[in-house]
């Protein structure tokens, strides 16, 4: 069972639906991992449900009803519970290996660290597999934005503590740190963020100006 999770606001924001999708999928995923959060996700949804049925309903518009009729028309849309992911993708958590579908080529980044970017960009936000090989190290960074990540295999430490699966880690600028993958299995995880990441130190501060990750 994980020994990180989101906090109670993010869990109450992915009931509320107010997460970007990417960021949405990596708490779905937990919770499929996670029987605590996915009781007090459960409770959060349960209790807007009873916000909604206090409040008064609204008037519909004209033809209303005559547009939901024509839609029920409609195709189906495609059933994402059963995506074509294949390989080591197959598997994720369904929430997730419904995001992933077929993902891109692992790219190189650097020594003992890849990834594999999901999807299309959506304004600021970045959606990305990331395997770190055993042993190997990020460097050490802080973050413009927030960034949240899940592990899904293998697992990391870092100066907040030591990451396995499922476990969720939320970091933003007032975080620096150094993660390293475990010595063993390495680490793969899903990373989620809305800025890029900052690296720190001298050199870190001079490889800034030439790239973002």
């Amino acid at each position: 069972m994980p020994h990180f999770h989101p906090d109670d606001e993010d869990l109450l924001d992915y009931a509320a639906g107010r997460f970007d999708e990417a960021f949405a999928v990596l708490i779905a995923s937990h919770l499929t991992l996670c029987p605590t959060c996915r009781a007090a996700a459960a409770a959060f949804e349960a209790m807007g449900g009873a916000v909604l049925d206090a409040t008064a309903p609204e008037v519909l518009s004209p033809g209303s009803l005559d547009r939901l009729m024509a839609r029920l028309d409609e195709p189906e849309p495609i059933d994402l519970a059963t995506p074509p992911a294949t390989g080591e993708f197959r598997h994720l958590p369904a929430p997730l290996r419904a995001f992933v579908a077929a993902a891109p080529p692992w790219k190189r980044v650097m020594r003992g660290l890849e990834e594999a970017e999901i999807g299309p960009r959506r304004g600021s936000i970045r959606a990305r597999m990331m395997r770190i090989a055993p042993g190997g190290a990020m460097p050490r960074h802080t973050h413009g934005g927030r960034e949240m990540l899940i592990v899904l295999d293998g697992g990391y430490t870092d100066e907040v503590g030591d990451y396995g699966v499922g476990d969720v880690a939320a970091a933003d600028a007032e975080l620096v740190h150094k993660p390293i993958a475990d010595p063993t299995e390495g680490c793969l995880c899903f990373a989620v963020t809305d800025a890029p990441l900052k690296l720190t130190g001298p050199l870190g501060r001079v490889l800034n100006l030439f790239i973002r990750y």
